[in-house]
């Protein structure tokens, strides 16, 4: 880091400590404000925030070091922009036609009041596990690589570059957090979204100029590498559609590397959880003032969402080709292990990029760009958490309590997800990637929620008792999951006191067994077993009340509910919704070979 780099970075700082300050005055103490940004969110700063939510740790470090081991592979995660389209068309109208402050409190207005506080601490439990954990994670990480010398002793201990970069990110992240509120989370994550951008699409230019150009960079990686289906056909067994195969058996059990049927059936399901039906993204359509804003923000998030394909797969395979090439020692170096490329070092490709390929000034602007996206990612997660929390829970238990008193426990809350976060590290650094990681809890929590949202919303009959039913058994199978991973995942990470699970459990036991079954084929596992359990219990109990369902689902949508819903919309609406499904096929036919 250059003196001129430093000046970009605190420069970086100061307009988000401005923005910061000037939406805190703006702000008044009351939930609404604080929760939902006074629900007067334009569409620019909707899909901007909703974007910058999104692109945090597990893109700056996950995704690129996915990039750098598996190439576009995990594209497939990234091409999922049509999932925002179903938020915008499907899932808004009912949204705003509810009025709520969270996903479980919309459940509760179409199923029950239990059911809203099972999906609560699901959600927490969820938050915890992925985004708080893997930000303070990656924001380790990046520090780790761009200042490795720094340390600081605390006297019981001596914190490394890792865990002070870890802390800072919490810090300055929660400070603006919890005094601004949703609007703060918004408003500075607009800016964040344009640093952010122009900082990778720098990155990107940069390692192609020092690689010698896209053509270059396809003839080092090769043709698999730059294949959205042929990586995922383990080698040895090319061309067949049969399930993975371990050894000479075959095997429903195995670790594999993204089998297709997996990413056929189980990406959609993580996917459509993930962007309709979670407090972290829906909040910031939830703060628009109407129907309108709420869709054309969702819209515009899913063309800011194709983006991370060229701004971090492809920076990953650009560190990995200059190393590859021995174009660049210095990155072979931090890549490579015994001569062969070690996918946890992988894990910093973008920063290393950064480090390595951009010039004084160009690098400032780039650094900004990454804690911009590890903070952006942070504060939604925050603000999401406080917001389940305290309108959730906190507000049944004391529903006489104040404004003041709400705004307050959404604070305090927030702080408490930090240092359970920080606890749940050592866990994350025992997984084989950021990324692998990341979409494995979520495939454990996500089918249950995705369940119950979107056969509530399409079938009428489903009643409050299949919900909470299908809620509690996924919960209890995706928990079952992670409680068997966790000690492995430690052992790995260095704990001794785990140490017997260095090698995982004894060979064709139950718990090998479900320790092996690969996470996209579990999380089916979970969904077809809620589906069953919600549909079965729903038809022995008896029919929801209409009235109470009205407008909640498409069989109790009235004719006053449809034209309120078309007027909201024009055909430049539909058009850029077309276009962003001819991007997704354009992407598709170009990485595959």
């Amino acid at each position: 880091m250059a003196p001129l780099d430093w000046v970009m970075v605190i420069g970086y700082f100061a307009l988000l400590l401005g923005i910061a300050w000037w939406v805190i005055l703006k702000n008044k103490d009351t939930a609404d404000d604080y929760f939902l940004a006074g629900r007067n969110l334009g569409w620019f700063i909707v899909g901007a925030s909703i974007f910058a939510s999104n692109i945090g740790s597990e893109h700056l470090v996950g995704l690129a070091g996915s990039g750098c081991t598996d190439g576009v592979a995990m594209a497939h995660y990234e091409l999922h922009a049509w999932c925002l389209l179903v938020l915008a068309w499907v899932f808004v109208p009912f949204y705003a036609r509810s009025k709520v402050f969270t996903m479980p409190e919309f459940l509760e207005k179409r199923f029950n009041e239990s059911s809203r506080w099972v999906l609560s601490v699901i959600s927490l439990v969820a938050y915890v596990l992925t985004k708080v954990a893997v930000g303070i994670f990656a924001g380790g990480i990046v520090f780790r690589t761009l200042l490795p010398e720094v340390q600081l002793d605390i006297g019981v201990a001596v914190l490394d570059s890792f865990w002070i970069g870890s802390f800072l990110v919490i810090i300055l992240t929660g400070i603006y957090t919890v005094l601004g509120g949703l609007r703060a989370v918004a408003y500075t994550e607009a800016i964040q979204t344009i640093i952010l951008v122009a900082g990778s699409v720098l990155v990107t230019i940069f390692g192609l100029n020092a690689l010698g150009g896209w053509g270059e960079l396809q003839e080092i990686c090769g043709s698999d590498m730059f294949n959205l289906w042929k990586p995922l056909i383990p080698e040895g067994y090319e061309g067949t559609w049969s399930p993975i195969k371990e050894g000479k058996q075959m095997a429903w059990y195995f670790n594999g590397n993204y089998p297709w049927l997996g990413m056929l059936f189980c990406a959609p399901i993580i996917g459509l959880w993930y962007w309709c039906t979670d407090q972290y993204i829906v909040q910031r359509a939830l703060g628009a003032p109407n129907e309108q804003q709420a869709r054309r923000g969702s819209i515009f998030a899913a063309f800011l969402k194709l983006l991370p394909v060229f701004i971090f797969i492809i920076p990953g395979m650009i560190c990995f080709a200059l190393a590859a090439s021995g174009k660049m020692d210095v990155l072979r170096d931090n890549l490579y292990t015994g001569g062969e490329l070690n996918p946890e070092l992988s894990q910093a490709a973008f920063p290393l990029l950064v480090k390595h390929v951009l010039p004084a000034g160009v690098r400032g602007i780039v650094v900004a760009g990454l804690l911009a996206a590890l903070m952006s990612s942070l504060s939604g997660v925050f603000n999401a958490s406080s917001t389940l929390f305290t309108m959730d829970l906190y507000s049944k238990f004391r529903p006489q309590a104040s404004q003041h008193q709400l705004v307050w426990t959404g604070r305090i809350v927030t702080t408490i997800m930090v240092i359970i976060g920080l606890a749940w590290v050592p866990v994350i650094q025992g997984a084989h990637g950021l990324y692998d990681y990341l979409q494995g809890v979520q495939g454990y929590l996500a089918p249950p929620i995705f369940v119950v949202f979107f056969l509530g919303v399409f079938f009428k009959r489903l009643n409050g008792a299949g919900c909470l039913a299908a809620l509690i058994v996924g919960f209890v199978l995706g928990v079952f999951r992670l409680i068997v991973d966790t000690p492995v995942k430690l052992a790995t990470s260095g704990f001794d006191v785990f140490a017997a699970y260095k090698d995982g459990y004894a060979e064709g036991s139950f718990l090998w067994i479900v320790n092996n079954i690969y996470f996209q084929y579990y999380s089916l596992f979970i969904f077809l077993v809620c589906v069953v359990v919600m549909v079965a219990v729903s038809y022995v109990t008896r029919s929801p009340d209409h009235y109470r369902i009205t407008g909640l689902t498409y069989g109790t949508i009235t004719d006053e509910h449809r034209r309120e819903s078309r007027s909201s919309w024009t055909t430049r609406d539909v058009l850029a919704s077309c276009l962003v499904l001819v991007l997704i096929i354009a992407a598709y036919l170009y990485f595959t070979g």
